[in-house]
């Protein structure tokens, strides 16, 4: 299993928000180059990089910094946030993302993760499926869709879509531990490969994850607080 340490930019700065609340922001590095150096000395092989401000206006105007996360660590990125287009797509994947992750856009057009994996491959391409209640949200959680996860899911696969990052909004940030019961399922239901995110709040969680058959694993706060060691988790990891 991959374990992707998360780095979300909003405004400028490394943060977490605590169930995708705007309103509800902890800055940890004032330069998220500096978070991603940090968890690149910790072992890290990904990272799960969040333009936050694109998520919430649909601008992706940190990319000139994320472009410096990728220079300086030289790490696999996979990004996300305000992508909407597949000149967007294209644009982060040259800027040298090794994966984008499409979320509104996804539910909008789903049209578009086809031309996307067609034109990029599967690998290149992931579908993010954000979850509240049971049904999809989009625009940066502010909306719920009529969807429900695994319909997005399946409907992602039909368009060639290989990938899926499962969120659950209420989990997100809380340390409360992942929905193993819906990750599973997705799992089970649409056999693709799926990245868990949200709730992780122990080495445990990431060894959950990884015996439920979780492609990779998200975690974000409980590394940023130190519950979680990057460094020890990797080869935990490592051992399963």
């Amino acid at each position: 299993m991959i374990l992707f340490p998360a780095v979300d930019i909003k405004d400028g700065s490394a943060v977490r928000l605590r169930q995708g609340r705007a309103d509800c922001k902890t800055v940890y590095f004032s330069n998220p180059v500096e978070a991603a150096l940090k968890w690149k000395e910790q072992g890290a092989s990904w990272l799960h990089v969040v333009d936050l401000d694109g998520a919430f206006s649909s601008q992706g105007k940190n990319l000139e910094l994320i472009k410096s996360v990728i220079s300086e660590t030289g790490l696999n990125i996979q990004l996300g946030g305000g992508i909407r287009s597949l000149n967007d797509i294209e644009t982060r994947l040259k800027a040298g993302a090794k994966r984008v992750v499409i979320g509104t856009a996804a539910f909008e057009n789903p049209r578009l993760l086809r031309e996307a994996t067609d034109r990029f491959g599967a690998e290149a391409v992931a579908c993010g499926i954000d979850a509240f209640n049971g049904r999809a949200a989009v625009k940066g959680w502010v909306e719920l869709s009529q969807l429900t996860p695994l319909e997005m899911a399946l409907r992602a696969r039909e368009q060639g879509v290989e990938i899926i990052i499962y969120t659950d909004i209420s989990k997100d940030g809380m340390l409360s531990g992942p929905n193993f019961n819906a990750t599973s399922a997705l799992i089970a239901q649409t056999g693709m490969k799926i990245i868990a995110s949200g709730g992780i709040s122990s080495i445990r969680d990431l060894i959950g994850c990884a015996q439920i058959g979780a492609y990779g694993a998200i975690t974000g706060q409980a590394i940023y607080t130190g519950a979680i060691n990057l460094k020890e988790a990797l080869i935990k990891l490592e051992e399963i």
